[in-house]
């Protein structure tokens, strides 16, 4: 569920924008969300007399009927829980089914096939109840209504909806900054790979990666292969930044679409595939497989405010499109990080649409149910950057010590060794005190965030004969 608290712009004032009837409401679900959703339910809590909108879900419709009453329970409780936390259960709700037409199917067709899903969902706030004042089905751009009667008003055949830019929600949502990025489609698009010839390139690139990068991280001595694949990541990282921190293809800002409807110069495909041209496959493929562990992808994560955090959100979805099969599991980690950057850069629907497909990658990915949960309940992600930079200026600074020190005492190191040079010849006892003192000093993996994700795990499974499990997450 989210609330979007922080998403209004401009004047502190509360602007109210009163919606009569199901055209208006149909009309403002883009500005709500964020995006036009596709193949989507979305559940929105109305509070007080005059039906104030709170928190909402959204889920993917189903394809199966067999799913939609335990989706339609989980749902209602899953919004009607969240307002509790938030302080107070609503009392209505208002439901959109928003599905294009299969093929040779009407949006009328569709909205009957989605009756019984639509009935469940009322059902199943009425259990908790919680009124449902509206259905609304959107598709084949009529929308229909599931509850009003009166076909002078909503007549069986749908009715088209209003014109994009036209309407008194979209002059009020441009006058307040509230913009709409294109579809859920559209956004998903820019996160995922794209079928082309590249595919296999890519796939040798990663395939080449993990030969290298998978024994150092789970079968090198312990702490050091994963530490030099951390500091090869976050250097190969930071050049990648300063390639990407070049202006986009548009020579402007925010790939974002304005809420009047206005088009920009170039399309968000056309921006993208510059940025695909910005890195080579063996530089994606290493990065990729870096960001397997997880306290490299943590430092990564450090990159999400000021100039960096433009160029670091283009990097992580460039090579979200270049986790092509088999390596689609691998898309979780630069997924994660771009929702985190953009929630924490005020985009909190491009956010939510990134998580999401983490998520789907991996629904055990820890990070990602983090970041997604506080993302939907309208927290401030000012309390994890500060955790960030608390953590990269104790990181800078124990360096620093470390290097002062290294100055210090170099000179006597040298004489030192020189006067003790014939003690190495004492046998072997004197070299498996040495070994032993490194395994006793603290490996990464005792940090819960070092731990090799499974991803990684699974690669050296496929890599070894065997077959990956989705244990030990």
């Amino acid at each position: 569920m989210n609330t979007n608290p922080r998403e209004s712009r401009g004047s502190s004032e509360t602007q109210h924008i009163t919606l009569r009837g199901p055209a208006e409401l149909a009309d403002a679900l883009p500005f709500m969300l964020g995006f036009h959703p596709n193949d989507s339910v979305v559940l929105v809590a109305l509070h007080g007399e005059h039906g104030r909108f709170g928190g909402r879900v959204r889920l993917g419709i189903p394809s199966s009927p067999k799913e939609w009453p335990s989706t339609a329970e989980h749902l209602a409780e899953c919004l009607v829980d969240g307002c509790a936390r938030r302080g107070a259960r609503p009392d209505g709700i208002v439901v959109f089914l928003c599905q294009d037409p299969e093929p040779g199917e009407t949006g009328r067709r569709t909205m009957e096939r989605l009756r019984p899903f639509a009935q469940r969902l009322r059902t199943a706030c009425g259990e908790l109840d919680i009124p449902v004042y509206e259905v609304l089905c959107i598709s084949d751009g009529l929308y229909f209504s599931y509850c009003c009667p009166d076909a002078r008003c909503c007549p069986p055949d749908g009715t088209p909806l209003a014109l994009t830019g036209t309407s008194v929600m979209a002059a009020s949502a441009a006058y307040a900054g509230i913009q709409v990025r294109g579809t859920l489609r559209e956004m998903q698009a820019r996160l995922k790979p794209r079928e082309s010839p590249g595919d296999d390139q890519q796939r040798t690139a990663l395939n080449a990666a993990a030969a290298v990068i998978v024994p150092k991280i789970l079968e090198g001595p312990p702490g050091q292969g994963r530490e030099e694949i951390r500091e090869t990541t976050l250097k190969l990282a930071r050049q990648m930044l300063r390639r990407f921190g070049r202006p986009s293809a548009d020579g402007v800002g925010p790939d974002v679409t304005p809420a009047a409807g206005i088009p920009r110069r170039t399309g968000t495909a056309e921006r993208d595939a510059a940025d695909d041209a910005l890195i080579e496959p063996d530089e994606a493929a290493a990065l990729i497989l870096g960001l397997q562990d997880r306290e490299t992808r943590d430092q990564a994560a450090e990159w999400m405010e000021g100039p960096e955090a433009a160029a670091a959100l283009r990097l992580w979805r460039a090579l979200a499109r270049r986790c092509v099969a088999p390596y689609e599991e691998h898309a979780a980690a630069p997924l994660t990080l771009a929702g985190w950057v953009a929630w924490s850069t005020g985009d909190e629907p491009a956010a939510r649409v990134a998580l999401g497909l983490a998520l789907e990658a991996d629904s055990d990915y820890v990070f990602a149910r983090l970041l997604h949960q506080a993302c939907n309940e309208g927290l401030d992600p000012e309390s994890l950057r500060s955790c960030l930079r608390e953590e990269r200026e104790a990181r800078e600074a124990a360096a620093a010590e470390s290097r002062l020190a290294a100055r210090r005492v170099r000179p006597r190191t040298g004489r030192s060794q020189a006067l003790r040079q014939p003690a190495k010849k004492t046998g072997p006892a004197g070299r498996k005190s040495g070994s032993a003192g490194k395994r006793n000093g603290p490996a990464d993996s005792a940090r819960p965030g070092g731990a090799p994700s499974k991803a990684l795990r699974d690669t050296a499974a496929r890599r070894s004969g065997q077959r990956g499990t989705r244990s030990g997450r």
